[in-house]
């Protein structure tokens, strides 16, 4: 039936069309965004879930400047504290020279009092911004080296730490008195020292953990939100068509009524 006041073919017209360009506002967002899920409206789930893994990644982030501080902190322990042991091995064989009969023990004497004063001022210049665990003084480093993701409830989360101890060095080379008492410090600073370096070592592997870590969630969120451009591209064009032939199939509809008027000449 043909009539002036319904026109169904233009209804059905505008449907289609008005389809069309929510579909192709849809496809262009993700194309400029990059995402096919960039709000909750887009699929509340996915969007949820991946917020959730994104803030985990901006704290997995914070973890690994921790301990990048952390072992910025003890690099500079670690290369004072090794110079520091071969001064004191120094100092050790001179102590061993002093014994000797026949030696000028003023001018070891003399020698012994420089190496200590090197020490001192190796200890005071492992400073990282402020933080020196060779220094006296020097105070415990408290480094976050990880972050465990909780339930939601509370105290589920869980935040892992690593204390680097601080060493008076300093205070040790007071204590150098003779061979025996040099031969003591050695001891500890090499004990100091083998601690240090384990701690070193596990930074290093948490740092790297930490870095595999933030790269899988990353990848996590990606697969959940990020859009196929490829696909998008794909399908910009399919409905930029479709909206050319929605606004003809439209036009032709509204030109029903005109058609009407040839009835009456």
């Amino acid at each position: 039936m043909t009539s002036l006041l319904t026109n169904a073919s233009a209804m059905t017209a505008l449907q289609t069309l008005t389809k069309t360009n929510n579909n192709l506002a849809t496809t262009q967002n993700r194309i400029a965004t990059g995402e096919r899920v960039s709000q909750a409206s887009d699929n509340a789930a996915y969007w949820s879930i991946s917020v959730g893994m994104k803030n985990q990644s901006n704290l997995q982030s914070v973890v690994k400047d921790s301990i990048g501080f952390g072992k910025a902190i003890l690099d500079a322990a670690y290369t004072g504290l090794d110079e520091a042991i071969k001064l004191t091995s120094e100092i050790h064989s001179r102590y061993l020279a002093r014994e000797q009969d026949g030696v000028d023990t003023a001018a070891i004497d003399a020698e012994i009092a420089e190496l200590k004063t090197a020490i001192e001022e190796i200890a005071q210049a492992a400073d990282f911004e402020g933080q020196n665990l060779l220094a006296t003084g020097g105070a415990n480093v408290t480094v976050v080296t990880g972050y465990i993701k909780g339930d939601g409830t509370a105290g589920s989360t869980e935040t892992k730490t690593l204390t680097l101890n601080a060493y008076d060095l300093e205070a040790e080379t007071a204590n150098m008195t003779d061979a025996d008492t040099t031969e003591a410090s050695l001891v500890a600073m090499r004990e100091a020292a083998s601690e240090l370096g384990a701690m070193k070592t596990r930074l290093d592997a948490q740092l790297s953990f930490t870095s595999k870590l933030m790269d899988a969630l990353d990848r996590g969120v990606g697969q959940l939100v990020d859009a196929d451009m490829n696909a998008e591209s794909a399908r910009l064009s399919a409905l930029q068509v479709q909206q050319q032939l929605g606004i003809q199939a439209l036009s032709i509809a509204n030109s029903n009524s005109q058609n009407i008027l040839s009835l009456f000449r």
